[in-house]
């Protein structure tokens, strides 16, 4: 009897580790193509007119056979409070956005962005992070995404796509992934480390998002911009983690060290979150979604310009 039990209890072993793929945080077109269509696997299109991706209508004219649309900037992955873009909405909103494209708590999803420029793999990290974010793991990032898969000829689809039914997702905040602007202000009087994602004319304070209410960064910062790593290839951007890693090691940071990722409304720092923590290595990071946006609002709150040093909000907005 003991030993049915034992070879029972092997048999559902295997079966889960069966529906749980536990992939790497960034997966090529290849280990897609050769998992496609495995149970509990989704892969989770989220072009947008970020980069010319696309919208609803391209999904419909190519596609990652078995895909599900979603798309970033509109479907509610981020949203708008007091004043400041960008922001995570409460878990029960994602909750119902999640269980509405079918994705339930033993679902390996794989983020396909449309991987039509730099700033389009922050849809992907962006979602990727919000899964993260809601205690799922099981989650990586296509990389290239659908361009990617496009360009090295894998099999696409078209048409309308089959209807699927809503389910339940549950997700659990996990706090220490998200940044508050409180947390931020402490963190620099401990001088964490503070890793502004955006281009470096942004970071010196030299270009001004209209999304903030001034130019500059947090003193203290520093620059990984979110695009460096990002190369173009066959008309698809990919990440290329070696020379990510690189430009890491360039910025000496602790590995063990908290890390806040940041940028103008949390896109690009979901990007350099992604980096940072998913493929770079470091181990304690979590991400500002209120970033420069949020940062401004005040006044009294200090910013560093290249040209002029720390100064304060209201000393440039005046």
């Amino acid at each position: 009897m003991r030993s049915r039990l034992i070879i029972a209890a092997g048999a559902l072993a295997v079966a889960g580790q069966a529906h749980a793929l536990h992939p790497s945080p960034l997966v090529e077109a290849e280990w897609l193509s050769e998992r496609l269509g495995s149970d509990d696997l989704v892969v989770l299109d989220v072009r947008s007119a970020i980069d010319d991706g696309g919208d609803r209508d391209s999904f419909e004219a190519a596609r990652i056979p078995g895909s599900r649309y979603s798309n970033y900037t509109d479907a509610g992955w981020r949203e708008s409070r007091d004043g400041v873009a960008g922001l995570m909405p409460e878990v029960e909103a994602l909750e119902t956005l999640i269980g509405e494209l079918g994705i339930d708590n033993d679902d390996t999803v794989v983020v396909a962005a449309a991987g039509t420029g730099p700033t389009d793999f922050g849809s992907a990290a962006r979602v990727y992070w919000t899964f993260k974010a809601l205690g799922h793991d099981e989650v990586t990032i296509l990389n290239g995404g659908v361009a990617g898969w496009q360009a090295q000829g894998f099999e696409v689809a078209s048409g309308s796509p089959k209807a699927v039914a809503a389910t339940d997702f549950e997700g659990s905040l996990q706090e220490a992934l998200l940044a508050t602007t409180a947390e931020v202000e402490a963190a620099r009087q401990a001088d964490d480390i503070l890793v502004d994602a955006r281009p470096v004319d942004f970071y010196r304070g030299e270009t001004q998002s209209p999304a903030a209410r001034a130019p500059g960064t947090i003193p203290g910062a520093v620059n990984l911009p979110h695009h460096d790593a990002l190369v173009e290839r066959g008309g698809a951007y990919y990440l290329d983690a070696e020379a990510l890693r690189a430009n890491i090691a360039e910025l000496d940071l602790p590995p063990e060290a908290p890390t806040v990722a940041f940028c103008n409304t949390g896109h690009w720092a979901a990007s350099g979150w992604f980096q940072l923590s998913e493929v770079g290595g470091l181990e304690d990071v979590s991400m500002y979604d209120g970033s420069m946006a949020e940062w401004t609002r005040d006044d009294a709150r200090p910013l560093h310009l290249a040209e002029r040093g720390i100064v304060s909000v209201g000393e440039l907005v005046d």
